[in-house]
């Protein structure tokens, strides 16, 4: 097998595993994949990728048996993969996605369905959440009246319903929730819900053209327009729904150029406008030698929010050029590139501000936007200030733990770290003085000027990884500043992993209290989470109601802590096989990225996140107070 041919496997498992592992329920053709001509084509182009420690952001066999032909085919042929994909036939490619795909079941969002009775969408209620930050300032705190919960209830929490999806290992968004509807985009159906939150039965069904990937928002478009919920696309494309109905309102492109175009964070609604944050890098077709490495990169885009008319653009870097250089195989590279934007703007109304943090370079020049906080004027997308991480942080998928491909950029000095800033920035507004918190991949916590992004003060929990540190975002109270750890792996010269939740002083930084985790592999939980002694830290983005701190980790353990001391209030494995409201077979696996959510007296987890060779699942929890 060619280099070519394996680094094809990095990057089919990494961008069509963005919907990854073995999940129990998933329906597998009828038959034998022994003898079925698409295993050969697998085998001679992926194989050997398949489970290879160099890269741990690849996918097993069966992650990629859990999705759909569609979602196959525009991986080769549009997506990110197309350049791996256009060396293989048509009739190769058919064979390989017929041995892939899963088999589309047929019924299940009909059995979802509320009775005709029960449809109405009343937007009349109470907005519980309107938006994964919770505020502009992306707090991800709540009071006891918004969410409907108290520090008391916490402690004696029931589920109160499950919904299992088919043909999807990982679930990713956080819902919205207005009166008894809640509002979800369950990420590997390419369906949006409207479900009612007192039974998890569906009111209306939105079936999206394209991969869904950002939480929602919910909004009025205007000051006269409908009530709408937004959300951003795996491929570049913002939607607007009406809250009331599901119907489109409007849809629009908003890609830059290159490859590997996602909408992570949620599109934010600001007077007339929506603000887009846009991740665009080239990190997994890097992984192919013969790729020109890189294109792509970072940027946010404002919207009219009536029409969805591009009103202004903001580019984390110029368009990427020939560099002049090549790669050990004789390719050109290009660049700049990289700094994409993953996470939700910050709006500051006060000084007119957007703020957005980025992610690493994927290809030489590096720039001062990577890995960085930034400041962008609301009006026009000029940036005010910036602050950087880390500096000369330039990385990608040909970058492995033991050896390096062809265009890992180690041509000159690089930090080869991907320490991104996964999670948003947090605008803390006080008397004394506003302060910006931002959590970091390496481990850093970061209190910022918002005036002019000077580092107020810093605090360090552990080494750092690319899959650790902080992965996706941080809460506050505006009192304490509540940092998650992730820190998947075991010890090894110079890596020491701290998993567990870290509390510091917004005032000072100076620490609070900790709670270091520990795996849990005992009672056959070792044979149900992927690698247990191993994963098991906090990355998930963590949220505030009233006295309580809730957090999860890849593990699938649901920890809820008092937020004055860290004592346990409440703790669940949700890595268990349920039974659903729909009939769907459901199991939990890891609790990930924005899957942790409250509002209506309820509390709503996404249990099962199998990217990175976590623990794949399918079923989104409702939890309630228990009955007296």
């Amino acid at each position: 097998m060619t280099i070519s041919q394996a680094a094809s496997c990095v990057v089919l498992l990494l961008v069509v595993g963005l919907i990854p592992c073995q999940s129990g329920h998933a329906q597998q053709a009828s038959f034998n994949t022994d003898d079925h001509p698409g295993l050969v084509i697998y085998q001679e182009h992926c194989a050997t990728c398949h489970g290879n420690r160099d890269f741990p952001r690849a996918h097993t066999l069966e992650a990629l048996q859990t999705m759909t032909a569609d979602t196959l085919e525009y991986a080769l042929n549009e997506g990110v993969m197309a350049t791996q994909g256009s060396g293989l036939t048509l009739n190769e490619q058919t064979q390989l996605i017929d041995f892939l795909a899963v088999q589309e079941s047929a019924n299940w969002v009909a059995d979802l369905m509320c009775s005709e009775d029960q449809r109405e969408v009343d937007l009349s209620g109470y907005v519980a959440l309107n938006r994964v930050g919770i505020d502009k300032n992306n707090s991800r705190a709540m009071s006891a009246q918004q969410a409907g919960l108290s520090t008391a209830d916490m402690a004696n929490l029931e589920l109160a319903w499950t919904i299992g999806f088919p043909d999807t290992g990982a679930l990713r968004s956080s819902p919205v929730l207005v009166g008894n509807t809640l509002f979800y985009a369950a990420s590997g159906t390419r369906k949006v819900f409207a479900l009612d939150s007192h039974s998890g039965c569906a009111k209306w069904v939105f079936n999206a053209p394209t991969r869904l990937r950002s939480s929602l928002t919910y909004s009025r478009l205007g000051k006269e327009g409908p009530d709408a919920i937004l959300y951003g696309d795996a491929q570049g494309f913002v939607y607007a729904l009406e809250a009331r109905s599901g119907n489109l309102i409007w849809s629009i492109d908003v890609r830059s150029h290159g490859l590997g175009v996602r909408i992570s964070g949620a599109p934010i609604v600001e007077g007339d406008r929506v603000i887009v944050s846009i991740s665009n890098s080239g990190v997994g077709a890097a992984a192919n030698p013969d790729f020109e490495c890189c294109v792509g990169h970072g940027a946010v885009t404002a919207l009219n929010a009536s029409t969805g008319e591009i009103l202004w653009e903001y580019h984390t870097m110029p368009q990427a050029q020939y560099t002049g250089e090549v790669n050990s195989r004789g390719v050109r590279l290009r660049g700049p590139s990289g700094a994409p934007i993953w996470t939700t703007p910050t709006i500051d109304t006060r000084r007119g501000t957007i703020y957005v943090t980025t992610g690493e370079n994927t290809s030489h020049p590096a720039t001062d936007t990577s890995d960085a906080v930034i400041a962008l004027d609301i009006e026009t997308g000029e940036q005010k200030w910036l602050f950087q991480g880390l500096a000369l942080d330039v990385w990608n998928m040909a970058c492995g733990r033991n050896r390096n491909t062809a265009n890992c950029p180690n041509q000159r000095e690089s930090a080869l770290k991907d320490y991104d800033f996964g999670g948003p920035a947090i605008l803390v507004e006080r008397d004394a003085g506003d302060i910006l918190l931002a959590g970091q991949k390496s481990g850093d916590l970061w209190a910022l000027d918002p005036d002019n992004g000077e580092v107020l003060w810093n605090q360090r929990i552990g080494d750092g990884t690319a899959l650790g540190g902080n992965h996706w975002g941080i809460t506050t109270d505006g009192e304490r500043v509540y940092l998650p750890i992730n820190d998947p792996g075991v010890a090894r010269p110079g890596f020491t992993p701290r998993p567990g939740m870290y509390s510091f002083f917004v005032a000072t930084g100076e620490s609070s209290w900790s709670y270091p985790l520990r795996p849990d592999c005992d009672d056959g939980r070792g044979d149900r989470v992927n690698a247990c002694q191993s994963r098991f830290g906090l990355s998930a983005a963590p949220l505030l109601v009233d006295g309580a701190l809730i957090s999860a980790g890849i593990d699938g353990r649901l920890f809820i802590f008092d937020k004055e001391n860290g004592e346990i209030l409440f703790q669940y494995d949700t890595v268990r096989n349920y039974s659903t409201v729909n009939g769907v077979a459901a199991r939990g696996g890891s609790i990930d990225s924005h899957s942790i959510a409250a509002g209506g007296g309820m509390l709503f987890i996404g249990s099962g996140y199998g990217s990175f060779g976590q623990t794949p699942g399918n079923a989104l929890l409702a939890f309630r107070p228990r009955s007296e």
